[in-house]
């Protein structure tokens, strides 16, 4: 069953919105499907999240929702520059976290302000792709990456770190991508495989605490020894260099005719999250870690899609995700996922097409923790995730 150009559109993401909550900070599942396409062609995107996590603190007190919203945007452009080279371009926002306790009376809040945490990412891949032949395409190129971040600790929670903020300067690395897909035209059949390195950061950073005024209080008189008070009294302000890797990851993607105008499709994940820790100047003194996660990720999405008629074609899919280990952070209290998505496609005409999807995941339950001491449980979460992707063939 030979599929046109536009007969295998809808094979160009599973959905919009497909990896808008995943394990640890992943987000976009960092997909090269756009370079994957026939011809020159270009894409442009953008997924919402609106998740609620609620849960408890030790005390029994209720955690109001504080999962923030949040979206982010992808774009690609893909050439064929000659019969055998291919030259692409993709914009992602692999990583990232968005989040803010309420001020509910949990010991995740100071009764002012709650715990809040922003990472932000920005992707961008250039690839050059050999086809040989119509079958096979080996493909690779750098990748750059800049990461930032905004964190604030408040509440008994955090013990005496209640009132430290970090502020990580937005700083730039490189890594590199490569892999290889194989396709059988009159079947529809498509299969790749793409590695992503770990990328290492040194990014610049500032941290302010209530340490040296808590060595100053009579409160702490009798708690804390001379040493512990001098060592504080020094700690109200550290300006240093935070190292962190973003993980190395594999993608697997696969898809093949199942029946006239119907496709099935696959995609699995592996996000090498394992001993993954990011540890600041003064936490470091503390003898605690601001991120810390204990397993790697894996992920599937397998769905159907379908063309309708010459201007509509939909998708359907379920997903499932591991997580990254529990207990989790207190910045991130969820663990892995159960999803299912729907999706559609209107072509107007046979070189562009506008595509939506909306998925809802069901949050795996998390113990949230810090200093390797659980803090809190988060329990019956969900997330709706929405999408919109415009593509054009020129």
């Amino acid at each position: 069953m030979k599929l046109t150009v536009i007969h295998s559109a809808i094979l160009i993401s599973l959905l919009p919105s497909a990896s808008v909550f995943a394990a640890g900070l992943d987000r976009s599942g960092q997909s090269i499907s756009a370079f994957l396409q026939q011809g020159n062609y270009a894409e442009a995107g953008i997924s919402v999240l609106d998740p609620t996590v609620k849960g408890k603190d030790n005390s029994g007190n209720k955690v109001e929702d504080m999962g923030d919203d949040y979206y982010f945007p992808s774009a690609a452009i893909k050439v064929q520059a000659t019969d055998k080279i291919s030259l692409g371009l993709l914009y992602d926002q692999p990583y990232g976290a968005d989040a803010t306790y309420q001020v509910d009376g949990s010991n995740f809040s100071n009764g002012v302000e709650g715990t809040s945490v922003e990472v932000r990412t920005n992707n961008l891949t250039a690839l050059i792709g050999y086809q040989p032949n119509e079958n096979w395409n080996f493909y690779a190129g750098p990748v750059w990456q800049t990461v930032e971040a905004d964190i604030k600790l408040r509440g008994a929670t955090y013990s005496l770190l209640s009132g430290y903020n970090i502020k990580v300067d937005q700083e730039e690395a490189y890594g590199w991508l490569a892999g290889f897909a194989y396709q059988i035209p009159e079947i529809a059949l498509k299969a790749s495989v793409t590695y992503r390195s770990e990328i290492k950061h040194e990014a610049k950073s500032h941290e302010t605490s209530m340490l040296p005024a808590i060595a100053q209080s009579p409160n702490y008189a009798n708690i804390l020894t001379p040493q512990q008070k001098y060592v504080f009294s020094q700690l109200g302000e550290v300006n240093s260099t935070v190292n962190a890797t973003t993980p190395q990851s594999v993608n697997v993607d696969l898809q093949t005719g199942v029946a006239p105008n119907t496709l099935a499709f696959a995609n699995l994940r592996w996000v090498h999250w394992d001993q993954f820790a990011v540890s600041p100047a003064l936490l470091k003194i503390m003898g605690q870690d601001l991120i810390n996660y204990s397993d790697d990720q894996y992920s599937a999405t397998v769905g159907l899609g379908h063309k309708f008629n010459s201007k509509w074609s939909g998708t359907a899919a379920v997903g499932y995700d591991s997580g990254a280990g529990n207990p989790v952070t207190t910045l991130g209290p969820t663990e892995g996922y159960w999803s299912v998505g729907l999706g559609g496609q209107y072509s107007p005409a046979e070189n562009y097409f506008i595509q939506a999807g909306v998925k809802y995941f069901w949050l795996g339950d998390a113990q949230a923790q810090t200093g390797g001491i659980v803090k809190g449980s988060f329990e019956d979460n969900h997330a709706i995730g929405y999408g919109m992707k415009i593509g054009y063939r020129f």
